[in-house]
């Protein structure tokens, strides 16, 4: 391939500008943020599961590709892209194991197609090798993983909260991950496509974690037109094949990905790996790789991109509540009870969970008495959120606020007027 004939398939693949200036995902609520600012004038009106809204998300936001295996309460994600995926030109293929069910999806994307891969539970522990190697490897891979509850086969058909640190730590080594959880059907939607820009963006696997009762309840939506419909692509090769490096320095931290067949050749392990991707033992050269794919989601763009945090009346609160997926929104009408009562009580909800939002969290962490982390499992999150007040406590010169957690696993929701009377207590 030529110097010009790459410049133009990388001018082909560059996404447009207008879009991401329509509706700006970074936002909580975009589509509607849109309609508000006058931005978006044309909506598409549906009702869908939150399953659903993924995979179709998936198909608009350019996905060509899902390999997975059925597993509840995840298996309308593979279903819906079953039965719409080839119509948008794509393929669909169910493998024998959740393990071969990502390995196809990784041998999708790298060559050149956008790809994903669902699952729960169970599964997503056996997909946790081959998302190391992605991690790696640097693999733009969406991961949808619908929670509930564990060890084990736990209760599959029943709502948890439970991968929250598997998300984060699941796989082995050194290595980032963004992980999103959706509390919403037009979430999943939303989410969904800012998890297949950040993964193309970044060249990041990403992990969707939408909690059972999210990804099974029927809500409306409404949504872009699909040529508004904001899309980000991957990083692609200008230069001479002779030149190319899958795995070499840029301003970004981003090195450009070529399709396989495409006339640039590299090499991919999981091995530590030069530049051109082949195994190495040069100290220099790994200590630059480990360090490169933490820093690039560390930069200020990356940050704007990839944190996103819910602030619900959190501004004067001294009582804070920190929730997320389904438990978010029993939060927020623990909230407004609360100030109807006269308590200045908020809500921190972190839609992006990994990295974890510091820049929200720790002004409000600084300033509370009380801090309540609600979530359906025994305490995953509030280990997160006992560090940062901690390190807020530290900035400030103070003790650090009391945090407290409200939990449950016994396959029932927390209720509103569970952490109403939290709040008062």
């Amino acid at each position: 391939m030529s110097v010009a004939a790459a410049e133009s398939a990388a001018a082909q693949r560059a996404p447009a500008a207008g879009p991401a200036q329509v509706i700006d995902l970074r936002r909580v609520n975009a589509v509607q943020e849109a309609i508000q600012a006058g931005r978006l004038t044309q909506v598409r009106r549906t009702t869908l599961g939150g399953n659903d809204a993924i995979a179709q998300a998936a198909l608009e936001a350019g996905a060509r590709f899902f390999g997975g295996y059925p597993i509840t309460p995840s298996t309308e994600v593979l279903e819906y892209s079953a039965r719409y995926i080839m119509g948008h030109g794509g393929s669909y293929l169910q493998m024998e194991d959740e393990i071969a069910g990502i390995a196809a999806a990784i041998g999708a994307s790298l060559g050149g197609v956008k790809a994903f891969t669902g699952t729960s539970g169970p599964g997503f522990s056996l997909k946790q090798e081959n998302l190391g190697y992605a991690c790696i490897l640097e693999i733009p891979l969406v991961v949808v993983n619908v929670m509930r509850g564990g060890p084990s086969t736990g209760g599959p058909t029943d709502v948890g909260q439970s991968d929250v640190m598997q998300a984060r730590w699941g796989t082995h080594g050194d290595h980032p991950i963004v992980a999103i959880a959706p509390a919403t059907a037009q979430e999943c939607w939303e989410e969904t496509v800012r998890a297949f820009n950040i993964a193309e963006k970044y060249r990041t696997p990403v992990v969707l974690l939408p909690d059972a009762k999210v990804g099974q309840m029927k809500e409306p939506l409404v949504l872009p037109p699909l040529d508004l419909v904001p899309i980000v692509n991957r990083p692609y090769p200008a230069g001479a094949p002779e030149d190319y490096e899958a795995f070499g320095q840029t301003a970004s931290g981003v090195p450009p990905l070529a399709p396989f067949g495409e006339g640039y050749r590299t090499h991919f392990t999981g091995l530590y790996h030069n530049r051109k991707g082949l195994p190495t033992k040069d100290m220099r050269l790994i200590d630059q790789l480990q360090k490169r794919i933490h820093a690039k989601l560390d930069t200020k763009e990356a940050r704007a991109d990839i944190l996103k945090t819910e602030n619900f009346m959190a501004d004067d609160a001294e009582v804070l509540v920190v929730a997320y997926g389904i438990t978010g929104r029993a939060a927020k009408d623990a909230v407004l009870e609360a100030r109807a009562q006269g308590v200045k009580a908020g809500l921190l909800r972190p839609i992006t969970l990994w990295p974890s939002d510091a820049g929200a969290f720790l002004p409000h962490l600084a300033r509370a008495k009380k801090v309540i982390v609600a979530e359906l499992n025994l305490g995953q999150y509030r280990l997160e959120v006992e560090r940062l007040a901690y390190q807020a406590a530290q900035a400030a010169g103070k003790a650090p606020c009391e945090v407290v957690g409200l939990h449950r696993v016994d396959t029932r929701l927390i209720a509103p007027r569970d952490i109403y009377q939290e709040i008062v207590r």
